[in-house]
């Protein structure tokens, strides 16, 4: 259950509701962490600014959801699971490798840079840095814009599961994929 109450458009201030009509027309999310964001709409606007400039990045559709997968998964975020994992096959990411990050386990991905995509935010989010190997290595594998928005989706991940989790926001039960209990 959600801890806060959802907004309806209609019990929105104007700034509110500008923000938010504006995140509908343009086809950005208004749901899950976002009915947090909506109390602040400066918030809401910056993440989807966000949001849009980590989707029209650098890095593949693939790189980049793996990478958000494994950040929403660190976080146990079960709204952004169920968004981020119908994305993700969106992108072309496959269902094994989902089941693997949904287990915690490496999933067996060929290319290096989405094995990179996966072993970076892990370990940053574990280790609260990276080793040098695991950077040297991935400054060999992406260019340096790419790998400044690795991190970034870390981050804004981070952020979104985060809030997810403080505000106890639950996906629907029909969601497409649960976390495991």
């Amino acid at each position: 259950m959600t801890r806060i109450a959802v907004l309806k458009r209609a019990e929105m201030n104007a700034e509110q509701g500008q923000v938010f009509d504006a995140a509908e027309k343009a086809g950005n999310p208004t749901g899950g962490p976002y009915w947090a964001y909506i109390r602040y709409p400066k918030m809401m606007q910056a993440s989807q600014e966000m949001g849009n400039a980590l989707r029209a990045g650098p890095l593949s559709g693939r790189e980049r959801q793996i990478a958000v997968l494994t950040v929403v998964r660190h976080w146990n975020a079960r709204f952004p699971w169920a968004a981020q994992v119908r994305a993700s096959l969106a992108a072309g990411v496959d269902q094994a490798t989902i089941d693997a990050i949904n287990a915690g386990k490496t999933p067996d991905l060929k290319d290096p840079r989405e094995r990179m995509a996966h072993e970076l935010p892990r370990e940053l989010l574990t280790r609260k840095g990276l080793s040098e190997a695991t950077y040297q290595a991935a400054e060999k594998l992406f260019k340096l814009d790419e790998l400044v928005t690795l991190v970034a989706a870390v981050g804004q991940f981070s952020m979104v599961s985060c809030t997810a989790n403080a505000f106890d926001i639950t996906p629907p039960e029909s969601g497409a994929a649960m976390l495991p209990g």
